[in-house]
């Protein structure tokens, strides 16, 4: 080695910068996949041979595999849950469930446990830093990232919902009612969150409406305190279409606190069909996303990664549907 090697073990994502190439392209190359030019593959190869780096040999498998999510705080952690057990234990594998919490520093110490766990493969809920992703592969732990919330390299495995098509059908409901004043409380800037916004925008738009756009948290809260704003005034909005379930709970809150009715006076539509759309009076409209199928999809994906098994399709999006229930109506305008 000259002067300018590294000192400490060379790793994957060393070889990677030095080369200027992804992650990926030189796991293609240290596992013989096609894919690469021949002047990169020679590029890499070179790079390997200098440092004598060598892939960690394939532990052999563990039979247990590991969800890895933010906060459990919301339903929709139960509704992932449910679909992982279902397949793990169908497959006779163990499960380990490790949550963030609101501490996302926490991770440093989930790498270096699970690194030690060397579980089969991973579903992924929590967003995970191209680091942490790097330090996976390089040890052969395969992983899947459920319902991602940001855009992922072409080569990484997910399982997500059709959440544009599922943001233009709760608008085109509305607008088929005959709402023409409808509000939209949009979440955080997720990926999933502007793939529904997106599709909203697109109905209105198309309609010939205004898209009156707000955002807040995806809480009970973050949907009260627009709601809030949005419901006072004397110009209301005839309806609103909530970022998920819990916004639209919030939203709920705010029109009684304000002496409205739900839907005399405006109508509600949620997004996820959580079990607590079906508590709430009246029942909510809402867009159902497939929670439970969807970890149930990203389970067996990653499962079969985990058995060395090459995937047919690296993403995977599940349908969404409207349901209708009582929170939606026309406006008064429209009715007989």
């Amino acid at each position: 080695m000259s002067a300018d090697d590294p000192v400490k073990p060379v790793t994957i994502s060393y070889i990677a910068e030095t080369a200027g190439v992804s992650v990926p392209t030189v796991s293609k190359v240290i596992n013989g996949r096609s894919g690469v030019a021949a002047d990169t593959r020679a590029r890499v190869e070179a790079l390997i041979t200098r440092y004598g780096y060598r892939k960690s040999s394939p532990a052999q498998r563990t039979n247990l595999m590991e969800l890895v999510v933010g906060e459990l705080e919301h339903m929709w952690g139960v509704e992932i849950i449910r679909g992982v057990q279902q397949v793990v234990r169908a497959h006779r594998v163990g499960m380990v469930l490790t949550e963030f919490g609101p501490d996302h520093s926490t991770i440093r110490y989930w790498i270096d446990d699970t690194i030690a766990r060397r579980p089969d493969c991973i579903v992924t809920v929590a967003q995970l830093s191209t680091a942490e992703q790097d330090q996976l592969r390089a040890r052969g732990i395969p992983f899947v990232v459920l319902d991602p919330s940001s855009e992922l390299p072409d080569d990484v495995p997910y399982v997500g919902a059709t959440n544009w098509n599922g943001g233009r059908t709760a608008a085109r409901h509305l607008i088929g009612l005959g709402h023409r004043d409808i509000a939209v409380i949009s979440g955080p800037d997720h990926l999933y969150c502007q793939a529904r916004l997106d599709g909203q925008r697109s109905a209105l738009q198309a309609a010939g409406l205004p898209v009156g756009e707000h955002r807040a948290a995806l809480t009970t809260m973050g949907g009260f305190e627009v709601a809030l704003e949005l419901l006072k005034d004397a110009d209301r909005p005839t309806a609103i279409i909530a970022g998920n379930d819990l916004q639209a709970v919030g939203v709920y809150q705010a029109a009684r606190a304000l002496g409205l009715r739900v839907p005399d006076d405006v109508s509600v539509v949620g997004f996820d069909d959580l079990p607590i759309a079906t508590m709430v009076d009246p029942l909510l409209t809402t867009v159902r996303q497939p929670l439970t199928e969807m970890a149930m999809a990203a389970t067996e994906l990653a499962l079969a990664l985990g058995r060395g098994e090459t995937a047919s399709q690296t993403g995977i999006e599940l349908a969404t549907r409207l349901v209708i229930r009582e929170s939606t109506a026309p406006p008064v305008s429209h009715r007989p």
